[in-house]
């Protein structure tokens, strides 16, 4: 019986998956005194290789490598981390696309994380219909430090139906969760499935990314980002490996 309370390790469970595609991450450090995010993407065609990670402020931005080589920006160009900002309040959103904006938008409206993903569905990319994987991690000065995860995938193989999970974590020392977009690569591309895999999460942000960087497929890898944040400073520490170097 597999103990459920396990933690994985998240470069041993990236280490010889072809295609995991597009993976998230949120948690906390094992000092209970950061939070840690990680975000990679994958890609199988040039349009999707011809990408790198890009900062900007506090938020992170998918950008082409070579404009002229673009051949669809649809899907692959987008924020994949947003953050909203309150003396009083943080909250980061971490997603696989421009659902990140949706989620944005409405949390400066007043409404939900899970307002905002109702009005969203998977990718249509049918007949794989990718899932869009999204986080939500916030926390209060002195209050609650916690995080959410969502997947919006297809119900059926003919797209038609949004089947719409939510999972709600708190913020536990030297844990995390990790989802992302497939099982493994396949055709179709298998969709991910189950409850985000409970993690392990080390203290050395920069010593993590790189483990994972090295785990990921080396054909298929193309952009990792880790960013730990003090919950009381809210000081980050960002490391960022882009396949195409700038």
């Amino acid at each position: 019986m597999m103990n459920r309370f396990e933690k994985r390790s998240l470069p041993a469970l990236l280490a010889g998956n072809p295609y995991p595609g597009r993976g998230l991450a949120m948690g906390c450090a094992p000092n209970g005194q950061k939070a840690v995010f990680v975000y990679f993407i994958m890609g199988r065609s040039a349009n999707s290789r011809n990408r790198v990670f890009e900062e900007k402020e506090q938020d992170l931005f998918t950008r082409p490598f070579d404009p002229s080589k673009v051949e669809d920006p649809a899907l692959i160009i987008y924020a994949p981390l947003r953050v909203l900002v309150r003396p009083d309040r943080y909250r980061l959103i971490l997603t696989n696309g421009d659902q990140t904006d949706t989620i944005f938008d409405a949390l400066q409206r007043g409404e939900t994380f899970e307002q905002a993903l109702e009005t969203r569905c998977f990718e249509p990319d049918g007949p794989n219909f990718t899932p869009r994987i999204s986080g939500l991690a916030e926390w209060t000065n002195g209050g609650a430090k916690s995080y959410r995860l969502s997947i919006l995938k297809s119900a059926d193989p003919e797209g038609t139906g949004c089947l719409r999970q939510t999972f709600s974590y708190p913020m536990l020392p030297g844990t995390g969760h990790f989802i992302s977009t497939y099982v493994t690569d396949g055709a179709p591309l298998p969709s991910f499935e189950g409850e985000p895999v409970r993690i392990d999460i080390p203290g050395d942000a920069e010593g993590f990314a790189r483990d994972l960087w090295e785990r990921l497929d080396p054909d298929n890898k193309i952009s990792l980002y880790v960013r730990s944040v003090d919950f009381a400073t809210r000081k980050t520490q960002n490391v960022m490996i882009n396949r195409h170097g700038r």
